[in-house]
Parts: C-alpha cells; structure tokens; sequence
C-alpha cells in the first residue's frame, strides 16, 4: 500500500484525533504493587536469540586463531634448533662410532673446529634473520660438511669397496 504525501497527512490527521483506548490484555496493577514492594522489578522472559552462544563461539575462534598465530610465528627458530640438535646427534654418534678407528689425516679435527666456527659464526647472523632461507641452507651445508669430513677421515670409500 503506497500512499501519496497529502494521504498519508490526511491518515496521520485522521489517525490523531480519533483517540483510542488501548487497554492491556491483564490487569497490570498487581505486578505493580508487587515490585514496588520488594523493590526488585518482575521479572520477564525475554526472548533468547543466542548472542551468548554466537559470543562464546567468536571468543573461541579468536583464540584459537591466535593460538595457531603463536605456534606459527615460532615455528621457524624452533625449526632451526631441531635441525641444530639432529646434525649434532648426528655428529656425536659418528664420533662415538669411529673413536677406536684411526684416522687417515692429522689435522681433521682443525678442519673440524674450523667448520664448527662457521657453524657458530651463521648462528649468530640467524639470531638477527631466523627466517633468512639462505642462511638456514649454509648451516645445514656447514652440518653436513661435518659429517661428511667425519665418515671420510675415519672410513674413506676406497677402504668400504
């Protein structure tokens, strides 16, 4: 029902004077004098349009966006000490290995300290860069020259044929 401006005034004035009695469908007095008397208004059923559980659900999802925010962000220098401490399981097993077995050069072990110096030297610079690819691609390049001058001093390939 579309109405043009001089109808709806026309409704409107007409709507105006004529007074109508709206009447409730109870009497409302006694819950009246009842809540003035304990102070405390009646209480009334609203209705439940589950705000509380849309909030509770936003609450939830935030938090675990954030939690996944947290593990993400920290993936990264975590990664580098897992690879740190497996070439140095690594390492150490060879070691423990190839302890009783004579080497074939003199000076492996500078060769050794030299390349562990490297190691500490890129550690250092990933302190300052942790997400640097080509940082992490030297450390792992510097921890397998480690174990490859290890299994080479102490069983070449020509002795393994």
């Amino acid at each position: 029902m579309k109405m043009s401006k001089p109808e709806f005034e026309q409704f409107l004035n007409d709507s105006l004077n004529h007074k109508q009695d709206i009447s409730p469908d109870k009497d409302l007095w006694p819950g009246v004098e009842r809540a003035i008397a304990t102070g405390q208004p009646e209480q009334t059923d609203k209705p439940n349009y589950g705000w509380n559980k849309l909030a509770a659900v936003a609450a939830c999802c935030i938090a675990a966006l954030l939690t996944v925010q947290l593990f993400v962000g920290q993936g990264e220098p975590n990664s580098m000490m897992a690879m740190s401490d497996y070439f140095t399981k690594q390492k150490q097993g060879l070691l423990v290995q190839y302890q009783n077995q004579p080497a074939l050069t003199d000076n492996w072990q500078q060769q050794l300290k030299e390349l562990e110096e490297a190691e500490s030297a890129i550690k250092q610079a990933l302190e300052n860069e942790p997400e640097n690819p080509a940082l992490l691609q030297m450390l792992s390049q510097v921890y397998q020259q480690q174990l490859d001058l290890i299994n080479k001093v102490h069983a070449p390939k020509w002795q393994t044929i």
